[in-house]
Parts: C-alpha cells; structure tokens; sequence
C-alpha cells in the first residue's frame, strides 16, 4: 500500500513539473509617454503542443497567437495600446508609443492543444507616467529675514500624472512635518493632469543661518525616473540698534538733575559734531548718528539750565 501511495505521489509531482505552465511573464512598470514598450510571457510546455498566447489589458483581448493559423499572429484594436505586429511573436509582444490610455493590468493566457487543453495565465501592471512640463518653482520668500521672522513658502511642481512628490529642506536637512502644510493636488486638461503644491512655514532661529545665509530647497520627484530641484539662498538681516550718543573721545550720559555732563565740556560737544556733520564725509548714516547726538546735546543743555535756575 505505501509503495502504491509512493507511485502515486512521484507521478503526480512529475505531472505537475513538466504540465504546461508559466515560467516568466514581464510586463514594465513605469513607462513614459510616447516611449514603446514591450511584454514578454515566457512559458513550458511541458510536452504538450501550443494552441495558443493571448494577451488581454484590463479584460479585453487585444493580441492572439495561434500557430495553426496563417498568419498565426491577430491584433483587436483597443485605446491606448499599439501592436507593432511585424514585432510581436507567441513570447514577445511589442507596443508602440504608448499614452495614459496604456496604463492597466496586462494577462498573458497560454493554452495547450486537444485533447486535455490546458490553460495557464499571469499578469502585470504598467503604469505610464507624464512627466512634469516644468521645473518646480518656489514662491512667497524674501531675499533678507532677521531672527524670530516667519517664513511661508511655497513649492509648486510641474503639470504631470501621477502627481510628483514634493519635499522640502532647510540647509540640506528634510524640513520637519510640522513644518510642512499640503496643498489638494490640482487637476488640468483633458487627460487630468496634475499639479502638487506644498507649503513650508516655521520661525527663523540663529541655527537657520550658516555663515550668514540659510538655503531652502525644493525637491520634486516621481519614481525613479523623475528627480528635479531649486533653491534660494537668503541673507541674515540683522536688525537695527537704536543710535547711541557716542563720539570717538567722550561718552554723554546724565545720571540726576544736580550732575552736569561728564568728560568733556558741552561746548566741545556741540563743535565735535558740528564738524563732524558740515565737513567730515562719512557715510550718511553715520552722518544721521552725528545729527541725532547733537539734537539730543540740545536738549539735554535747556534741561540742564532749566532745572539749575
């Protein structure tokens, strides 16, 4: 009995091996629009003779190969998908130049001649994919930001399908999420083209600006077959101080109403800056500084003669 079940179970596993079936079926992934494409489905006999290979998109037949036949190779007319037939064989099917409408899941069926007639089949997805017709732009920056500025920028990718994906970066390193703010994709055209918008806002800090400036970057990409980028460089402003009643010799401060100006005299004051405004050449805004002092001299004299009366 166990040597019968043994008998049983080799055969049975030798007819499974040498059965007609499937070995290899390729179908692409991503193909870009207008670029040709090519299916194979590799398959076993097994012993068997070939009836025939069809091929289906989506559940349509759309090739068939049946050696008997003359001519042995049949194309049915589907959108989006173009047989080239002078290249297409029972293994290998060729398509030219293919479009959105291409996109789909292709089924390769493969089936043995009489008596038995056995059919085996195998599929594969091709996407095709629309490359973005532009570069992606950024929007909303400046060319200066001072610590404790908010910056709001915004990233928008080319018309593509799918819809690219979009980062951002801040000198180098991938900006955080809750730095990020997306946008719905907009849609376009006939074909439905799509547009990714993506925001970046945070608070600007003394870490932001390496060696004066801070980089922000865009990346945009799709697949492997997609990889673009732009990126603005921004300037640290510092922020202005308030004018400092300063000259190069004396410092004027008043401490009560009894102190009177300490250092030099008023008047040598008064003529220190009157040069400095009416015949030194500095810069304008130095020359602002000068006059500012002086006006504050002016006023810090009638006090001082007010309050000693």
């Amino acid at each position: 009995m166990s040597r019968l079940l043994r008998g049983l179970f080799i055969a049975f596993i030798s007819d499974i091996a040498y059965s007609l079936h499937i070995s290899e079926i390729r179908v692409p992934k991503h193909v870009v629009t207008g670029a040709d494409a090519q299916l194979e489905c590799r398959y076993d006999l097994g012993g068997d003779a070939l009836y025939s290979v069809k091929w289906y998109k989506d559940g349509n037949e759309f090739y068939r190969y049946v050696p008997r036949d003359m001519p042995p190779a049949q194309v049915f007319k589907l959108p989006g998908v173009h047989v080239v037939l002078g290249n297409s064989t029972d293994s290998v099917v060729s398509l030219r130049g293919v479009d959105l409408l291409s996109s789909g899941r292709y089924k390769c069926e493969v089936s043995g001649e009489a008596p038995l007639f056995q059919t085996v089949s195998d599929h594969g997805s091709m996407l095709v994919v629309y490359l973005p017709d532009k570069e992606p732009t950024i929007t909303g920056g400046r060319a200066k930001y001072q610590i404790g500025d908010w910056v709001s920028l915004n990233c928008t990718s080319g018309r593509s399908k799918p819809a690219v994906e979009l980062d951002w970066y801040i000198n180098g390193e991938e900006a955080k999420v809750g730095t990020l703010r997306k946008y719905n994709v907009i849609l376009s055209g006939r074909e439905g083209l799509e547009t990714s918008t993506l925001g970046l806002t945070f608070r600007v800090d003394h870490n932001h600006f390496r060696h004066g400036d801070m980089k922000l970057k865009c990346v945009a990409r799709m697949f492997s077959m997609y990889w673009r980028s732009n990126e603005e460089s921004v300037q640290g402003d510092r922020p202005l101080k308030a004018p400092v009643l300063e000259s190069r010799e004396t410092v004027v401060e008043r401490n009560s109403r009894a102190e009177s100006v300490k250092g030099t005299s008023l008047m040598d004051s008064f003529v220190f800056l009157a040069n400095n405004i009416f015949y030194d050449n500095a810069a304008s805004s130095t020359r602002t500084i000068y006059v500012s002092s002086l006006l504050y001299l002016v006023v810090l004299s009638f006090t001082v003669i007010l309050f000693s009366r």
